[in-house]
């Protein structure tokens, strides 16, 4: 296997591995920002987003908190997207 392959091939495998991680993560994060959106009980303090009559700051923190999960998630696999076409684009396909 000549070295652009081998390039290409190890960049294919770190772009599924981050993939992997973000599918892995997504669920236990999407619980956090679940919990934290709810009202408050007695083992963790919420930020009640359901409630009509909260402060415009409030309201403000929840609509950045529902985004959170998209933006981050959403981010990692762009970025192992570009792994992927940043390889193909400068090798070549890995010819």
């Amino acid at each position: 296997m000549n070295k652009k392959a081998q390039v290409w091939s190890y960049s294919l495998m770190l772009s599924i591995v981050v993939i992997v991680l973000v599918l892995a993560l997504a669920v236990p994060g999407k619980k956090f920002i679940d919990d934290a959106m709810n009202a408050s009980t007695a083992d963790f303090i919420g930020l009640d987003c359901e409630n009509v009559s909260i402060s415009n700051f409030q309201q403000g923190t929840c609509t950045i908190l529902d985004f959170s999960l998209v933006y981050f998630f959403g981010g990692l696999i762009l970025i192992a997207i570009g792994i992927i076409t940043a390889r193909i684009t400068f090798i070549g396909g890995g010819e």
